[in-house]
């Protein structure tokens, strides 16, 4: 039979799909939700044609209780409003649990961009043998976050994972039950997750998908790429960051990161002894079976933390043994189950994921100064008394050669406490669960060589010693900070200890690039220049002192955060840029959404791998030729002076204050961490977060992040009638294609109808007017490179699955922006109304949840 085209598959399997269920949802016996659902199409069709007509969220508002709802109460209004937000949270669950369903029949699993195709090619080009050498030194992590952008409990993730799989499977009796529990479970939080339940609620990703999804990949590349012969390398791999994260987040202690190091030793062995229990059913010959019930009691005393308990190492070597007893005396029965688990515990060990621990630059840079002051308190001699008082040079020698022990001193200064029981963790981690499971430190906001031997000191002082087992990584940001990134690197390679350090390490150097405040700092395009400009100058200068340099890239969800169509930047880096490895953070809503389940998984996780493997094996992936890349630096140039003049408008900080959501990030009790750095009142542009800041410009559907800026770039090209210059980069380069397809994406889900009614604003029409000047701009000149008569036409499935989740949370949309309107008109009133401006905060707020949750990559 054949196989429908992938737009009419989605229509088949998701957009028809949930229509159905959603008419069963609608006719669920809940007086409640039928008095909703009645006059929901209603409110929709009002909406639609309201904006249609120009109309604004107030009128649109008033026109639909004015013609269906005249004889309501403004009180009975409020709680219709309320109770639409509450449907649609729960419409938007519906259509992720049908599209999660309908994942590998809509996708092409074994298609471009998967092992199989991979391997196909290889073959085909007589290249397998070269791709076995990749894979041999090529690695993919995925970092879990837990940045909050993730709007669903675990009550609601736990529905859409089982009305997913009911939906697979057409159980309709299990669908309208699941539909019941749905319509009565809150999607809201009472109170802030510690670190530690952020920590959990990512643990059951790893124990209920990435198990298994990275299990079964492994298994497959062995299988059929190299033949069933053991790989020495684990190629995927996993990193976390809830409870070692603690830039910005004061809640994140040694002891949060001691627990959740143990939580997740303690969830890995529990996967592994299921796995026994089950070899053990099968498993049932003679010195085979007793050798089984061993492992598993040897497990169990492993989860007790009993002494001479197996390690890692013992407990895989136990397990090939038994492989070898199945192949020579039992005819390979199970081998594969056993060969399997081998596997997994290459992938997990006893740490699951590793554990990253993160702090900002600024935050060291006191806990460095209360630490020496401390040891210096405590007639320590490790550092000088004049130690401050000597030049940059001194103290930056003196760093990379002091080492501890620092000796039994009980510190009193919290802050200087706090660094000292953190690094101790981190080695306590190690010893506990192997050196993988924490071995790595990141500096945020790092700027100077100094910065970084700080860190360097401190590790060995307080815990290493002259055997530090963890990797120092710097995290540049800003785009000065970008381009000062190679001067601080050469400082640090040029360093005979440092370079000591590196060599004991495999001279390997990790360096993580941050998309999110690159873009909040200079724009879309210089952020993506500057990070690929630094990538090239960072791996020449890397190559040049033979260190294996590895990018560690710190992306969001949206594109305005480095998120979108992530496997094409990396099939598009060419030979300029090191590829050894591609790691890069996954958060928020991207886990939910692209990792989600065991389908979306290894297919996401697949692309990763394929784009890493085939920029290397395509010979035709070249260097970006001089005349394209003199028009790319012009662009990125051009872009970055229109958003930093942006940026200085006298109405920026005030309109995202007074017109967006912003100041609301805070009330969703979705993350440990405040919603922004700084403890001033007034709103500072350099204490904001990305992700606030990106999903604030998000709920007003104005996307500015992910464009502004291209625009004028790309005008000035047209201007002086060299357009043809710009297209000539658009078709050879697929880094700037990349761009603007991701560009692309953000304009898609812009829609300036719904905040129209800003232009007249006395205080901010003009400056509305100005986004929406460089919105259309940036549109017609994005088709016209493309040579598009509409965004995405490239990616209909993709486009189809934004318009159906536009369309849902449209009534959602109005309402907030009414309930904005509103609070803007009582607080502009003589006296307050402290209970109304009460009721429609909490009116913005809750809306909130559904909107972020329909866009899924939106901050």
């Amino acid at each position: 039979m054949a196989v429908k085209p992938k737009l009419k598959r989605f229509d088949t399997e998701v957009i028809q799909k949930y229509q159905i269920y959603n008419g069963i949802f609608m006719n669920l016996p809940f007086d409640t939700i039928s008095k909703t659902v009645a006059l929901l199409p209603l409110f929709y069709e009002t909406c639609k044609k309201g904006f249609e007509a120009g109309h604004n969220p107030t009128e649109i508002v008033d026109t639909f209780f004015k013609k269906y709802q005249a004889r309501r109460s403004p009180e009975s209004q409020i709680n219709l409003l309320f109770r639409f937000i509450q449907y649609i949270e729960r419409q938007v669950v519906l259509f992720d649990s049908v599209e999660d369903a309908s994942f590998a029949t809509v996708n092409n699993m074994n298609g471009i961009g998967s092992l199989r195709s991979l391997k196909e090619n290889a073959q085909a080009e007589n290249k397998k043998e070269r791709l076995q050498e990749y894979l041999e030194n090529f690695k993919v992590r995925i970092v879990l976050t837990a940045h909050p952008t993730q709007f669903y409990p675990g009550a609601v993730l736990g529905i859409i994972t089982d009305l997913a799989e009911a939906v697979k499977n057409n159980n309709l009796q299990e669908i309208n039950s699941l539909l019941a529990q749905l319509g009565k479970t809150p999607f809201f939080k009472d109170k802030k997750p510690t670190p530690y339940d952020e920590a959990k609620n990512l643990v059951w990703y790893l124990k209920n998908v990435f198990y298994h999804s990275f299990g079964s990949i492994y298994d497959y590349t062995q299988e059929n790429i190299f033949d069933d012969c053991e790989i020495d390398n684990s190629i995927i791999n996993i990193g976390f960051w809830p409870g070692g994260d603690r830039d910005g987040n004061p809640f994140v202690t040694p002891e949060i990161t001691r627990n959740v190091a143990k939580k997740l030793k303690e969830s890995i062995i529990k996967k592994y002894i299921r796995d026994v229990k089950y070899l053990r059913r099968r498993l049932t010959f003679k010195g085979i079976r007793e050798r089984i019930i061993d492992l598993n009691h040897h497990l169990v005393d492993s989860l007790l933390n009993k002494a001479d308990s197996p390690t890692v190492t013992q407990f895989a070597n136990e397990l090939r043994v038994i492989r070898t007893q199945l192949i020579e005396q039992h005819q390979s029965l199970y081998v594969d189950k056993v060969t399997s688990l081998i596997n997994k515990t290459k992938l997990f060990g006893y740490h699951f994921a590793s554990l990253d621990i993160r702090q900002d630059s600024r935050v060291h840079d006191s806990m460095f100064k209360a630490l020496v002051e401390e040891l210096r308190t405590n007639g320590s001699d490790l550092f000088p008394k004049d130690f401050f008082d000597l030049s940059l040079e001194q103290q930056l020698q003196y760093l990379s050669e002091v080492k501890g022990p620092m000796g039994n001193i009980e510190f009193k200064d919290e802050v200087a406490i706090n660094i000292v029981e953190t690094i101790r963790a981190m080695k306590a981690i190690q010893d506990e669960n192997g050196e993988i499971a924490c071995n790595r430190y990141i500096i945020s906001n790092t700027q100077t060589t100094l910065h970084v031997l700080q860190l360097f000191a401190m590790l060995r002082v307080i815990a290493f010693e002259d055997k530090l087992t963890a990797d120092v990584v710097p995290l540049f940001e800003t785009v000065p900070d970008l381009e000062n990134a190679p001067k601080v690197m050469e400082d640090l390679y040029t360093n005979p200890n440092y370079r000591a350090h590196l060599e004991t390490r495999g001279n390997r150097q990790t360096i993580m690039l941050g998309f999110s405040d690159g873009t909040k700092d200079g724009g879309y395009l210089m952020a993506n220049w500057a990070i690929f400009k630094a990538k090239e100058a960072l791996t020449a200068l890397s190559r040049k002192y033979n260190i294996d340099v590895i990018f560690f890239d710190g992306r969001g969800g949206p594109p305005a955060r480095g998120g979108g169509k992530t496997h094409q930047f990396y099939s598009s880096l060419g030979p300029t840029v090191e590829d050894k490895e591609i790691q890069l953070t996954i958060q928020g809503q991207t886990i939910s959404s692209n990792f989600g389940t065991l389908a979306s998984s290894q297919y996401n996780m697949e692309q990763l791998i394929s784009s890493g493997i085939s920029n290397r094996l395509n010979d035709k992936n070249k260097e970006m030729s001089e005349e394209n890349r003199l028009v790319m630096n012009h662009l990125a140039d051009l872009s970055y002076d229109s958003y930093v003049d942006f940026k200085k408008h006298p109405k920026f900080l005030s309109y995202l204050q007074n017109m967006s959501t912003l100041k609301y990030y805070a009330k969703t009790n979705i993350g440990s961490r405040p919603s922004k750095r700084g403890k001033s009142t007034e709103l500072v542009f350099s204490d904001l977060r990305a992700i606030p800041f990106v999903g604030s410009w998000t709920q007003l559907k104005q996307n500015v992040p992910g464009f502004f800026g291209v625009g004028k770039a790309l005008k000035v090209y047209e201007d002086k009638g060299d357009f043809e210059k710009v297209q000539k980069l658009y078709n050879e380069s697929k880094f700037f294609n990349a761009l603007i397809s991701n560009s692309m994406m953000s304009l898609t889900k812009s829609f300036f109808d719904l905040t129209k009614y800003m232009s007249e604003d006395p205080e901010y029409g003009a400056f509305w007017n100005l986004i929406f000047e460089e919105y259309k701009t940036s549109k017609r000149l994005i088709l016209k490179l493309a040579g598009f008569e509409t965004l995405m036409e490239n990616e209909p499935v993709g486009k189809a699955s934004i318009e159906v989740r536009e369309s849902i949370v449209l009534p959602l949309l109005t309402i907030q922006q009414y309930a904005l309107k509103k609070i803007q008109e009582l607080e502009k009133a003589e006296v307050k109304d402290e209970v109304q401006l009460e009721v429609f905060s909490k009116m913005v707020t809750r809306a909130m949840f559904g909107n972020i949750n329909a866009s899924r990559n939106s901050a």
